[in-house]
């Protein structure tokens, strides 16, 4: 089993950051080149779920549940599974209460995966896979921090 725990502060109120961050649409702006495309499918209530196509043009669809007032979400790989058994993603969002002079708004944002690679995938390890998510992600995290905090200071 695979698992991998990233995490970036943002200095801007949480509203934005959470709002942003599961903008679902700007997933092509926020992760950079790693997807060609982010299209939702269906949204009801706090549940969305969508395609992401990466830039090998390979798809998958996810489902992804957003919990604004407990300050998480929760996504699940769909399909196709392959080459994971399973993925699970959460992201958590926690404000930090700044007693600080600039007074700032500021939320450490942390990117939980939990995953199992199928065991008929032999391209890989799981611990290379780790590898992988945690560059991607720490790559993509100050994407984030990059896009939120411009969007913040541009009111």
């Amino acid at each position: 089993m695979g698992h991998t725990r990233n995490e970036i502060v943002i200095e801007a109120p949480y509203d934005l950051v959470f709002d942003v961050s599961n903008h679902i649409e700007r997933w092509t702006e926020l992760f950079g080149d790693e997807y060609l495309s982010a299209e939702v499918l269906e949204r009801k209530d706090n549940e969305i779920v969508f395609r992401l196509t990466n830039k090998e043009g390979q798809s998958w669809v996810s489902k992804r549940w957003l919990h604004k007032d407990q300050k998480f979400a929760f996504a699940s790989r769909h399909d196709p599974m392959f080459p994971f058994k399973y993925m699970k993603i959460i992201w958590l969002y926690h404000e930090i209460d700044c007693k600080c002079e600039d007074s700032k708004s500021k939320v450490l944002m942390t990117w939980i995966q939990d995953f199992e690679m199928d065991k008929e995938f032999k391209k890989f390890t799981a611990e290379q896979i780790e590898g992988f998510i945690n560059e991607h992600s720490q790559h993509n995290l100050k994407i984030f921090k990059e896009v939120i905090e411009k969007e913040a200071a541009n009111g």
